[in-house]
């Protein structure tokens, strides 16, 4: 591998390669043993490569192209279009987890656009997006993981967790439909169904190179990022220091540890910590659920939308950090609002 290449893997790869270097640092303090393979969320990252496995092979067959041409032929303008593509993470991810609706739709989105020849509006697309998974996914237990982990351990009654979060989901509606307003009703004009790309829907299917497209368009680094991330938190949670300073700090203080811990190990970790030290279960549901705006680190899923997002256009990674920390410090600050407010 020559310096170039190099030099635009570590720029393409970012992520993977803090993510490794954190988790190497880490292991300097838990000696490395076979108890590493507990940390890994074995199941998480079997649906993810599914997730991925699927979402190409709708690629490849061009079926998302069909389906992304048929809605833009029902939508005449770009605010119309970025709605559309919003919301359907905002209500997918109650049902199906956050994780999953932007694995899904923000490749969709891509397309999408690319093909509406709306690309100015990617960044600011993508980033409502994720914003919309993770703070739809708060109205149900079942909706990302950290909740369902909560919901297990707090005893709360499932009206109850609906009703807990449920100020915050309507909030975080509502800042998403303003920010609507922002983007230009720029009409769109598409070109016709007979530019589909090929696939199965041209009639030259070759089978071998279906497959052969469809798992080397699989993100195997977004896999080991999260294994690597994996060893970093399941390290950080056996460092006794670590444990012994959460201790002193967290009983009073849930919501603003919550927040915190989930910028710096993001926000699954940061429930299993922090209900080992605090049985005060609905500050740390809220703290951990709102704490998953802010860093790209604080939810999983802002990890999994950069990487397909900068996978795609690692010109604009800078662009879109700024766009994303801008609205997600505006959501977080708001919604910490409203917390003091309802308590």
């Amino acid at each position: 591998m020559n310096k170039n290449k190099l030099m635009l893997f570590f720029k393409k790869e970012s992520v993977f390669i803090i993510a490794c270097i954190l988790a190497i640092i880490s292991c300097f303090f838990v000696n490395p043993s076979y108890k590493y393979f507990d940390y890994i969320n074995w199941e998480t990252l079997i649906i993810l490569f599914v997730m991925m496995v699927i979402v190409q092979i709708l690629y490849v067959s061009g079926i998302f192209d069909l389906i992304v041409f048929k809605l833009l032929n029902k939508v005449q303008n770009t605010r119309k279009l970025v709605f559309i593509l919003v919301f359907l993470c905002f209500f997918t991810s109650i049902i199906i987890t956050n994780d999953v609706a932007l694995i899904t739709f923000v490749p969709f989105a891509i397309l999408t656009l690319k093909k509406a020849k709306s690309e100015d509006l990617l960044v600011f697309t993508i980033v409502l997006q994720t914003i919309a998974a993770n703070m739809g996914s708060m109205l149900l237990p079942i909706g990302s993981p950290h909740n369902i982990f909560m919901y297990s351990v707090s005893g709360i009654s499932f009206v109850s967790f609906i009703a807990l979060l449920l100020p915050y989901v309507i909030v975080s509606f509502v800042f998403l439909l303003l920010l609507m307003f922002t983007i230009s009703s720029k009409e769109i004009t598409v070109s016709v169904v007979d530019d589909l790309d090929g696939g199965v829907m041209d009639g030259n299917f070759d089978i071998k190179n279906f497959f052969k497209n469809v798992f080397s368009g699989v993100d195997y680094f977004l896999l080991l990022t999260f294994v690597a991330f994996f060893i970093l938190i399941g390290n950080l949670q056996n460092i006794p220091l670590i444990c012994e300073i959460c201790e002193k700090i967290v009983v009073g203080n849930e919501l603003f540890c919550g927040i915190i811990l989930s910028q710096i190990i993001s926000n699954v970790p940061a429930g299993v910590m922090l209900s080992g030290f605090s049985t005060n279960y609905e500050a740390i549901i809220i703290g951990i659920n709102i704490g998953g705006l802010g860093t790209l680190i604080a939810s999983m899923a802002n990890l999994i939308s950069y990487k397909i997002f900068v996978k795609e256009f690692s010109n604009l990674k800078m662009r879109y950090i700024g766009v994303f920390s801008l609205l997600n410090v505006v959501l977080l600050v708001i919604l910490v609002f409203v917390y003091f407010l309802s308590s």
